[in-house]
């Protein structure tokens, strides 16, 4: 089992490695938004889609699997990085020539090159996804920091470059393709797994009996995802896919920096402790209200402070993003209920629940989907109903662990909810700030600022354990690493 000081280490090294990626791509994704048009990450926005349902074919499951399988050896991983090629052969060739039918669709023969040469990211992916479980078994996540910002620094010098000499499009496909292959190769000379010349159906067999209920929920849950991008690329156009994806990448950057650092830290810890319900517990709470404390002001923040910080980071031709950035912000609010009690299922061996949940959320999800389409027929109409989905399957992901946890969705609600308060405060006054009519760049500064002194001295004042917990945990990790 993983010490305590590890376990923390991890999930530090895994923060500033997520961090250290998606401020990266933050900032390199705002210049290229000034170079090239709308359209341009609408194509993408597209391609992304076809991208993201193939893979989930190839890389979910399986890599679960092996981490939170007790006994994992070579032959296991060998056996899942073998099937995992086959598969991604198989997938690229049939999207390869099926390709002219997806433009066709899309009305967009542009198309056609652009998937052909960005699906080539499915090989890739397979290695990725095999190294990524043995680092997460290994707690080695301190690889992943220096991985991923040996790729991400690179490529965007490489997709900048390009856009500057008017490649469009193509400079987007570059830089992940770029990024893609060096991450792969980073962790090739850093980690020590590599394939052998060994398979074993039995073991793949075993693994899969795991890991086919998780990628059934993927698949599930992969489509239904993309299913608003490809309603939005089908019925309006991909300027129009542009805004709302960039809408959601906002407050994504956030969540995906801090809530899924403290998850990919979560699953192989918790797996660990799998035979002890009330340590699961324990741990599964402590994800909640730390990343809940955390997430929940900053998507308030981020909605409060949308549209001047739209104008001065993207420009004025990037203004329709901003109600969907509000949206979204509320979407990923309910994040860390989410994914921490689907982390702890997951740990426990029970995906056969994981997949029942998929199947009931789905269900209701596209209901909404529909319906939300036909009333409001508009982009924004769509993104209404994904903030009503994931409302209520905070709920739904919850209830499961009231039995196998004895912690419950209203438990759960009762531990977040001083930072739920405190949040609430802190937005009607930063709010309240934009009637003063100043400089967009003076009122983001001072939005920020008296956020910040609200939330975390109000916090300090009124004795949060959760933020007693974040600082003695970065002052652990500073004296352990002498810094």
């Amino acid at each position: 089992m993983s010490s305590k000081a590890t376990i923390i280490s991890s999930l530090i090294w895994k923060f500033l490695e997520r961090i250290g990626i998606q401020g990266t791509q933050f900032v390199v994704s705002i210049v290229l938004a000034r170079l090239l048009a709308p359209e341009n990450f609408g194509l993408i926005a597209i391609v992304t889609i076809i991208i993201s349902i193939a893979n989930v074919f190839i890389q979910s499951g399986l890599g679960t699997a092996l981490i939170q399988k007790k006994d994992a050896d070579d032959l296991d991983f060998s056996s899942v990085f073998y099937a995992s090629l086959s598969l991604a052969t198989i997938i690229y060739t049939g999207i390869f020539f099926t390709t002219p039918l997806i433009a066709q669709f899309y009305n967009n023969d542009e198309l056609i090159p652009i998937i052909r040469v960005l699906t080539l990211t499915l090989f890739i992916g397979v290695f990725s996804s095999i190294q990524y479980a043995y680092v997460a078994r290994n707690m080695m996540f301190k690889k992943l920091f220096f991985r991923s910002m040996g790729s991400i620094i690179p490529s965007s010098i490489v997709g900048i470059s390009l856009a500057f000499a008017g490649f469009g499009v193509w400079a987007l496909v570059a830089q992940q393709l770029f990024s893609a292959s060096l991450s792969v190769i980073i962790l090739w000379f850093t980690v020590p797994w590599r394939p052998r010349l060994s398979f074993s159906f039995q073991r793949l067999g075993k693994l899969f009996s795991f890991g086919w209920k998780l990628l059934l929920s993927s698949i599930l849950d992969t489509i239904y995802s993309q299913i608003q991008g490809i309603v939005i690329g089908k019925m309006f156009s991909p300027a129009s896919l542009a805004f709302y994806d960039r809408g959601s990448h906002f407050p994504y950057i956030i969540v995906n920096n801090i809530n899924n650092s403290i998850q990919a830290v979560m699953l192989p810890s918790l797996a660990a402790y799998q035979d002890d319900r009330p340590q699961v517990k324990k741990m599964m709470r402590r994800a909640i209200v730390t990343s809940s404390f955390l997430i929940i002001p900053m998507m308030a923040g981020l909605a409060a402070i949308a549209e001047p910080l739209v104008l001065v980071l993207l420009g004025e031709k990037w203004l329709p993003c901003v109600p969907f950035v509000r949206i979204f912000c509320f979407f990923y609010a309910f994040y860390p209920i989410h994914t921490s009690n689907l982390s702890a299922i997951n740990a426990l061996g029970r995906s056969d629940i994981f997949l029942k949940l998929e199947i009931i959320k789905k269900i209701y999800g596209l209901a909404i989907l529909i319906g939300f389409i036909f009333y409001f027929r508009s982009p924004i109409g769509i993104a209404y109903g994904a903030a009503l989905s994931a409302l209520i399957a905070s709920f739904v992901n919850a209830s499961p662990n009231k039995k196998l946890l004895n912690y419950s969705y209203f438990e759960q609600l009762k531990d977040i909810a001083p930072s739920i308060l405190l949040t609430c405060l802190m937005t009607v006054v930063i709010s309240s700030l934009t009637y003063l009519h100043l400089n967009n760049y003076i009122t983001i500064i001072l939005q920020i600022t008296v956020g910040c002194i609200i939330y975390l001295g109000l916090a300090k004042i009124l004795h949060f354990e959760c933020l007693d917990y974040l600082i003695k945990t970065v002052a652990e990790f500073k004296r352990k690493h002498g810094k």
